[in-house]
């Protein structure tokens, strides 16, 4: 098992004081995105190259840190198309020069016709909304091919592919094998299902076996009607049966605690790992 964090969740900007961070926490592992703590990378074309992305990725080798995934989410549907193009492009980018970053793997999420507040719309779940994620998530496998490289994609509530079988349709359907998959349980809940949160887990663990790059680690409670992310370690969620179900899994699963942030990281590093020893 290897534990992961965002760069950006680290709470500093640069990389040196990113890969000092992650020292000082006792991290070995990040989920790389680096228009979001890297203030010279912006998210637009032409930011990586090929001696840039040696460099980070070199600095990373060096201090011990690996890097599962590498983030460049975008928003397929969005009704504004040049963010759309520019979301491929730096896409497109990262598969490029993913290797040299230190990984075969760039993710994202499927989307909203809710632009950028990437929330639920009753037009993300039409079949027009599902066609386009499998066109551009198929051209994207396409062209990651050519770099050897993976595409992962990540279902949430609130977007087109919002629950674990409407995944599985777009991904049997692009029918590529460099296509994975982004596991994150949180983000299929909401009010009417988070009590099922180990089944849903159970479920995506049988349709995408073989498949999973990562698992987005989180935790929640639930508040006045809502589902509210919290540290992990600090919600409602049953580590040592979500923890077992994954072990059983993948005793080598990458995990990602993903929003932990601040002084909740070390005690979730030991959280987890203490859990993940005594299932």
């Amino acid at each position: 098992m290897q534990i992961a964090f965002r760069t950006h969740d680290l709470g500093v900007k640069g990389l040196q004081n990113a890969i000092q961070k992650a020292r000082n926490c006792g991290i070995s592992a990040v989920q790389l995105v680096a228009y979001k703590f890297m203030d010279e990378i912006k998210y637009a074309p032409n930011q990586l190259n090929a001696e840039n992305a040696a460099a980070i990725g070199a600095a990373l080798k060096q201090s011990g840190i690996s890097v599962p995934l590498i983030g460049a989410y975008f928003n397929p549907v969005h009704s504004d198309k040049s963010k759309v193009a520019n979301g491929i492009a730096v896409f497109k980018e990262y598969l490029q020069y993913c290797k040299a970053l230190g990984c075969d793997i760039v993710g994202s999420e499927t989307g909203s016709f809710n632009d950028d507040k990437w929330t639920y719309n009753p037009l993300n779940r039409t079949d027009q909304a599902l066609q386009t994620v499998i066109e551009t998530f198929g051209g994207l496998a396409a062209y990651a091919r050519q770099y050897g490289a993976y595409v992962g994609m990540e279902g949430a509530a609130g977007h087109v592919c919002w629950n674990v079988a409407t995944l599985k349709r777009a991904i049997d359907a692009i029918n590529a094998g460099n296509i994975k998959v982004i596991f994150d349980i949180y983000n299929y809940l909401d009010a009417s299902n988070y009590q099922n949160y180990l089944e849903i887990l159970d479920e995506g663990i049988t349709a995408f076996a073989g498949k999973i790059a990562v698992f987005h680690i989180k935790d929640c409670v639930f508040e006045d009607g809502k589902l509210k992310q919290v540290a992990v370690g600090k919600g409602i969620f049953d580590y040592y049966k979500l923890l077992g179900k994954i072990k059983a899994y993948d005793k080598n699963a990458v995990l990602v605690l993903e929003g932990t942030a601040g002084d909740d990281i070390v005690p979730a590093i030991e959280h987890i790992t203490s859990i993940w020893r005594a299932v």
